[in-house]
């Protein structure tokens, strides 16, 4: 399952972004990995942040999931800093984990736990 979002203005008259959790594991995973991007004339600005923060509450509080994963390119230290200050933790380093732009990059991976974000799914 996977639930994508387009990031709006408030009074939508401008597109922003996206923000997706897909890959949803149901059982005894209860997860999904969180992707996102956003235009270039809008970073920094709090957009996606705030984006990621109501797809926390979404993912743990409406869909009741433990885990949140999400990957980053190494170099990308923007997205990096998004992920710690939205209460991510680094926990690895895949190498080639994804294709983009036509080559197998690495990636940083990151995780949120529903009680790391002060909600605990219920059993």
């Amino acid at each position: 399952s996977a639930y994508p979002f387009f990031i709006f203005t408030a009074d939508g008259g401008e597109l922003l972004g996206a923000i997706t959790l897909s890959n949803v594991r149901r059982g005894v995973a209860q997860m999904g990995t969180l992707g996102y991007w956003i235009g270039a004339p809008y970073v920094r600005r709090g957009y996606m942040s705030a984006a990621i923060g109501l797809m926390k509450a979404f993912a743990f509080s409406h869909l009741q999931l433990h885990r949140l994963e999400a990957g980053c390119l190494p170099a990308n230290s923007a997205s990096i800093a998004l992920l710690r200050r939205s209460g991510f933790s680094e926990e690895g380093y895949a190498r080639r984990y994804l294709r983009i732009a036509g080559e197998w990059q690495d990636h940083l991976l990151f995780a949120c736990l529903a009680e790391d974000a002060g909600s605990a799914p219920r059993p």
